[in-house]
């Protein structure tokens, strides 16, 4: 799940620098992954 969220984190900053039409959609997804890295925090589940 870490792997996923830098890969995310990685992307979203990609699509910042080259202003693609995907920053949109990678923004979502980046939000929609640290709410599931934080839900897992919160249980105690390792990351």
């Amino acid at each position: 799940m870490l792997f996923v969220v830098f890969v995310l984190l990685a992307l979203w900053l990609l699509g910042i620098i080259t202003t693609t039409t995907f920053g949109g959609w990678l923004h979502i997804l980046l939000v929609v992954a640290i709410v599931f890295l934080l839900i897992r925090v919160i249980r105690g589940q390792p990351v």
